[in-house]
Formats: structure tokens, C-alpha cells, sequence
């Protein structure tokens, strides 16, 4: 059962968490509005649209921000108004206060993490497509990619609307190209794609001039492309475009079986999972260098050296997670290791103050 001064706690972080958070979100919002204002599209549901996405977008970085400020504006009130030292004097323990902080920074943390699943991800894709083309995503166009076996031609690809025109699967054996398949139009369908107004031409293994020549076989439609999504594709095409963690998945399976370069997945994925956990873990190793009271320190300064610190780790986090994703160095000691050395130096403070 929750004790009175946890939820206490936990009400006055979520309070802070909700105010910066919004202050934040509208901050950067506001400003990008501004900056781009001359660049909107004339429509003002576009304008709203735009808007929109942008607000989704700064949910990104205005999160994990807002996590870690909100203990720092929280525990500071609490030293000024005497709280935190009243509640040491009662036998409450650095640790026992940082349960209830910790506990919500890691529910935000995950729901953010859970919103990674969803479209939320495509929001700074859809946000700069609008602002570009004054529409939510572009339509690509002449696609040349291997999947398996064959090679797979597309004149234009809707990712929006998981459309394409104008397909051509050729069918290669070793050096030999065996069929070909041309459909008019293709719809992705319950992980396949659905093609109509298909013709199949089927290229013989000719030996004489008395074997059957190519046979052409007109169809209404037909199936193939087995989990070739359309993220994937235009991922393959193009490269650094966002990927939710359900599309991450697929395209790291489907790269790996296709002997395709994975490190720009691994990175999105990483990104997605383990960046996140910056803001809880930056939370305790920060929690543990409060000082008890005002008496001996100038917490104005002390509260500015935090802020620098948590804006300096972010900023130096977020720099390598770019470097990931332009190949100089790899997911796994850009991202994944500098998040598992904070989890070290968080559970060793954690161990050290019990």
C-alpha cells in the first residue's frame, strides 16, 4: 500500500511534470511556428494539421526534458519549504523518497515508449512533408529493390495509403531471368501485397527452336510481396526515414535475411527503446546530489548547475544517436552503451545511499 508521503510526492512531480511538459511542447511549437510561418500552406486545415504534428513532435524531446526538471523543481521547493529535511528527521530514507519519483518517471517513460508503436513515430516525417510539399507524405516514385529471389520495380509508391503503380516483379534464377510479373496496381493487405490487373509472362528454358516459347497469362489478381511493407520499402529506397518499433522489427528481419546493412535499423530501434530510459535513470543520479537543506548552499546556482548538467547529458546523448545514424560509429557504443553506463552509475548511487 502506497504510504501518505509518497503520494504527496508523486502529486507534486506529476504537477511539475504537467506544467513544463506543456510549457515546453507550446515552446517549441510556437517558435517552429513562427520560423516557418511564411512556409505554411495556404489551407487552414493544412495550417491546423501542421500544428498538430508539430505539438506530437516536440512530445520527443520536451518528455524526457520535463521528467528530469520536474524532480529538480519538485525537491527544490521541498528543501526551501523544509519539507525534505522534515521527512529525513521522521526516518524516511533518501531511497524511500525516490521510490515514488522514480516509480512515475518509469510509467511516463513506458507510455512514451508504448507510443513508439503507433503512427506518433511518422509525426516529424508527416510535419516536414507538409511544410515542403503542402502535403502529409510524399508519393515515391521509380523504386528498384531486391527482395529474395526476385527484383521488384515500382513506378509510384503512396505510403500513406499503402498503394502502389505500376509493379514489376522479375523472377531471377542464379543469372537467369525466369518471369516477370506486371501488375497495373497494388494494395498491402494483411502483410502481402494484393495485385490486380496482373499478366505473368514466363520466360522457357529454350533449347530448340521446337520448345514452347513464353507464355503470357493474363489475371484479375493475385498475391506476392510477402511482408514487403511499404515502410520498408521506401526505407530501403531512401534510407533515415522513421520507423515505428513494429516496422523496426520487420525491417531488421527482412534487411538481415537480404544481407542489407541493418546499422540505420538498429539505430531508429535503439533510439525508440533505450534513448528514452536518459530521463529516469539521468533522475536518480541527480536525485542522490540534492542537499538536504538551504542552510549551506545557494540553490539558485545549484538548481542552473543541474539544469546544465541534464541539458549537457541530453544534448551529448543526442549527438551520438546522430553519428549513429550517419554510420560513424555503431548503435551499439553511440546509443546502447552510454544509456547502460547511466544505469550503472544510477544503481551504483542507488546501493551506495540505502
Amino acid at each position: 500500500m502506497t504510504k501518505l508521503y509518497q503520494r504527496y510526492v508523486a502529486i507534486v512531480y506529476l504537477k511539475n511534470v504537467f506544467i513544463i511538459f506543456l510549457g515546453l511542447v507550446f515552446f517549441y511549437a510556437g517558435v517552429d511556428l513562427i520560423t516557418n510561418f511564411k512556409d505554411l500552406p495556404a489551407s487552414a486545415n493544412l495550417q491546423l494539421l501542421y500544428v498538430s504534428l508539430n505539438a506530437l513532435t516536440a512530445v520527443n524531446y520536451a518528455l524526457p526534458l520535463a521528467i528530469v526538471f520536474a524532480m529538480i523543481v519538485s525537491k527544490f521547493s521541498m528543501i526551501r519549504s523544509n519539507e525534505l529535511i522534515c521527512m529525513y528527521a521522521a526516518g524516511i530514507s533518501k531511497a524511500q523518497l525516490l521510490k515514488p519519483l522514480f516509480v512515475c518517471a518509469m510509467v511516463l517513460t513506458g507510455a512514451y515508449i508504448s507510443l513508439n508503436f503507433t503512427p506518433f513515430v511518422y509525426a516529424y516525417e508527416y510535419r516536414s512533408h507538409l511544410l515542403k510539399n503542402h502535403r502529409i507524405a510524399p508519393i515515391s516514385s521509380d523504386l528498384f529493390l531486391k527482395y529474395e529471389t526476385s527484383y521488384v520495380y515500382i513506378a509510384t509508391l503512396d505510403p500513406i495509403k499503402q498503394e502502389a503503380q505500376g509493379i514489376r516483379i522479375f523472377e531471377v534464377e542464379g543469372t537467369q531471368l525466369r518471369s516477370v510479373t506486371e501488375a497495373a496496381k497494388g494494395v498491402f493487405q494483411r502483410n502481402e501485397w494484393y495485385l490486380e490487373d496482373v499478366i505473368v509472362t514466363q520466360k522457357p528454358n529454350v533449347k530448340s527452336l521446337e520448345d514452347a516459347g513464353l507464355q503470357v497469362t493474363p489475371m484479375a489478381s493475385t498475391t506476392a510481396l510477402k511482408g514487403f511493407k511499404p515502410k520498408i520499402i521506401e526505407n530501403a529506397h531512401q534510407g533515415g526515414i522513421a520507423l515505428s518499433i513494429t516496422d523496426a522489427l520487420d525491417a531488421l528481419r527482412f534487411f538481415s535475411a537480404q544481407g542489407i546493412d541493418t546499422k540505420g535499423v538498429k539505430t531508429s530501434l535503439y533510439t525508440m527503446v533505450l534513448f528514452p530510459l536518459f530521463a529516469p535513470l539521468m533522475l536518480v543520479i541527480l536525485y542522490f546530489f540534492l542537499p538536504a537543506s538551504a542552510r549551506f548552499f545557494n540553490l539558485a546556482f545549484l538548481s542552473f548547475i543541474f539544469v546544465i548538467a541534464t541539458l549537457s547529458t541530453w544534448g551529448l546523448l543526442f549527438v551520438l544517436t546522430k553519428f549513429s545514424t550517419t554510420g560513424v560509429i555503431l548503435p551499439e557504443l553511440g546509443i546502447a552503451l552510454p544509456i547502460l553506463l547511466m544505469g550503472g552509475v544510477a544503481l551504483s548511487l542507488f546501493y551506495r545511499h540505502r
